[in-house]
């Protein structure tokens, strides 16, 4: 008797047209909600996000400057601001902005070792002294 076939594993390709209708769906449903209140930090939160994982890295410095701007002592605003930033390659404002996150207390020290969206800040001599800066020897 014949072994049933497994079902392939879905596509790259699949996945990949997943996460962008996903991410389009968050962007419209962040939109609606800033229409009628534009001052909901967790819409622009979600919409920065979204729009950083299509690669709309313009439109998602304007989601997380307008966030930082609401949220002025929220460190995940500013690090998330760093982030769009660095995607930008912006660097001297993605080390400010991370240096902002650092003092309102950003602690996820592994997290930024392996954020995509911190590549370009990672690459740069500044962020080995600043995190030498941030927690010196006792780095987790």
């Amino acid at each position: 008797m014949p072994k049933p076939k497994r079902k392939a594993p879905p596509r790259r390709q699949d996945d990949h047209r997943a996460r962008v209708l996903f991410s389009d769906f968050e962007v419209g449903l962040s939109r609606a909600v800033l229409d009628s209140n534009p001052r909901h930090a967790r819409a622009l939160e979600m919409l920065g996000q979204a729009l950083t994982r299509v690669g709309r890295h313009n439109e998602a410095l304007e989601a997380d400057l307008r966030l930082a701007n609401l949220r002025p002592k929220d460190p995940v605003a500013f690090y998330n601001l760093a982030c769009s930033y660095s995607n930008l390659e912006n660097l001297d404002a993605a080390f400010e902005a991370l240096r902002r996150a650092f003092d309102l207390g950003y602690r996820d020290y592994r997290h930024m070792l392996r954020d995509p969206d911190l590549e370009n800040v990672r690459r740069d001599r500044r962020f080995k002294t600043l995190l030498d800066k941030k927690w010196g020897k006792r780095q987790p």
